[in-house]
């Protein structure tokens, strides 16, 4: 999965917009929580004052004519929206809603495809021009580099894959990418993912209600924990669950370490998980044969690898939180949509009962072959990333005054391809909002649809960022759709729509009665 965070000015304001939401929440939880007016009101004083900084700091910097660049640079055209707010309130209202690139088109037609504007007092480019955002991607580290809020920063780590920068990002990277390389995925990863399905999702009784969004979190957690770090025990499952689901509700946060706050809540969980990684390490490094060291990738890094061992539980925990946010938003999406189309969810159904008759016993697990036959399967994950792709854009800062066609983006410039503009374009993909996996199967888009290169389409981000575990991902969510269709049939019991803010989610959770294939 490629998670991308905005600049720490960003986000250390947006964490003030989040904490709004956050405490909404957790006051009516079973959790000790402030009162939620003196929230609202410590919030809404933070951010007015955050507001008022970056501006007085925009307007200096103006003056001293380093907002324009060096030598009076021209900026890429756009509006300054609202006086203190900016675009702010039309930009994240786009990104809740269903379709995330609303504010920016509308600001495409009026400036073109790479415009400027206003986000919380910092003026940003903006880009749906696939060229630009494949030039931001392929110049992470020389001329753009990627900038994280406190919260996050504390929560992930130093020494995570994520928010290392320059030659410690590229060691990590290039340890994820060897711990994920194909071969591994057949040796070490097919047959587990297969087991932690049948575990997870096909003992489901018949007529049984469930929450799939809830369900696939826990799939998705099950399979990281296990090929991490080697976890089988339904209660070691749990607590990650649990423990993750605190983290993350902590990621871009408020940093205010009291009790009633999602960041104390989640730097407790992140403690919880490093002892546990750590308790790993120390068993594994108990065995004294090497051979068995190999119980999931922990064992593999240790063998293979020399990290310290906070680098290493860094590492684990990027690893996890990556991957498990991915993988249970794409599997979710693409039972939506499929839901939403059955043609297609009849096709994807005939081509995975083929594959269970063709294993004629039942207890028989998909091979690579099995895997590498589900040519429509692929398509309807390819059409999921592209229409409900968890990357809707990259977050990036100019590290020097960077020159690109007629513009100059200044130094310290927030920079946001918005990879989701590109992927809904009607220009690029006609009938771009409809889910047509069919598309995949054009000619003309066989170009478009390398995912590790193309500018047209790129879920799982690119350049020196490029998501280490994209075809473990692939792999992961193909057997969920093979596992899910094969067991069950399924009718929707509420109604359902995509949001994108504060993370990718249908809204009601995706309620559906399950009916057991066996009792058809």
């Amino acid at each position: 999965m490629t998670t991308n965070v905005a600049p720490a000015d960003l986000l250390r304001s947006l964490s003030r917009v989040d904490l709004l939401a956050t405490m909404r929440e957790k006051t009516t939880g079973s959790r000790d929580h402030w009162p939620l007016s003196y929230a609202i009101i410590l919030a809404t004083t933070l951010v007015f004052i955050g507001f008022l900084v970056k501006l007085i700091s925009e307007t200096k910097r103006r003056r001293s004519g380093r907002g324009g660049g060096r030598g009076g640079c021209k900026m890429p055209p756009g509006s300054t929206g609202w006086l203190l707010v900016g675009d702010t309130f039309a930009w994240f209202g786009a990104v809740a809603s269903s379709h995330p690139p609303q504010f920016v088109e509308q600001q495409v037609k009026r400036y073109g495809k790479i415009f400027s504007c206003s986000l919380l007092g910092k003026r940003a480019v903006v880009s749906a021009d696939p060229a630009f955002n494949r030039f931001v991607m392929q110049h992470e580290g020389k001329l753009f580099q990627s900038s994280y809020p406190k919260s996050f920063r504390d929560l992930v780590g130093k020494n995570g894959v994520i928010t290392a920068q320059g030659e410690q990002q590229r060691q990590l990277h290039g340890i994820a990418s060897s711990m994920m390389r194909l071969e591994k995925l057949k040796c070490h990863f097919l047959e587990d993912i297969q087991l932690v399905m049948l575990r997870s999702i096909c003992e489901f009784p018949d007529n049984q209600v469930i929450v799939l969004q809830d369900v696939c979190r826990k799939v998705a957690i099950n399979l990281m924990v296990n090929q991490l770090l080697g976890m089988t025990s339904e209660s070691d499952i749990d607590d990650m669950a649990r423990l993750f689901s605190d983290f993350v509700d902590g990621c871009l946060s408020l940093p205010i370490n009291l009790p009633g706050f999602a960041y104390h809540t989640a730097m407790k969980a992140r403690s919880n998980i490093v002892s546990k990684i750590n308790e790993t390490i120390a068993k594994i490094r108990k065995l004294q044969d090497s051979a068995d060291v190999g119980n999931g990738v922990l064992g593999r890094l240790l063998d293979e690898e020399s990290l310290p061992d906070e680098a290493v539980a860094d590492f684990v925990i990027n690893l996890i939180f990556a991957g498990n946010e991915t993988t249970s938003k794409t599997m979710l999406f693409a039972v939506y949509f499929l839901t939403q189309c059955p043609r297609a969810l009849k096709e994807l159904q005939e081509e995975q009962e083929g594959l269970k008759r063709h294993n004629a016993d039942e207890a028989e697990m998909l091979t690579w072959q099995d895997y590498k036959a589900m040519p429509f399967t692929q398509c309807v994950i390819d059409e999921t990333l592209r229409l409900g792709g968890i990357a809707i854009w990259l977050m990036r800062e100019a590290k020097e005054d960077v020159a690109y066609q007629d513009y100059v983006i200044p130094k310290g410039c927030f920079v946001v391809p918005f990879l989701s503009a590109v992927h809904l374009d009607e220009d690029l993909y006609p009938g771009a909002l409809s889910f047509n996996p069919w598309r995949w199967l054009n000619p003309e888009n066989q170009e478009k649809r390398n995912w590790r290169n193309s500018p047209f389409y790129a879920p799982f981000g690119g350049g020196a960022r490029f998501c280490p575990g994209a075809e473990l991902a692939r792999l992961q969510i193909a057997l969920f759709l093979h596992y899910f269709v094969t067991n069950y049939r399924w009718t929707q019991l509420k109604e359902d729509r995509m949001s994108f803010f504060p993370s990718a989610r249908l809204v009601n959770g995706f309620q559906v009665r399950l009916n057991r294939q066996s009792q058809l």
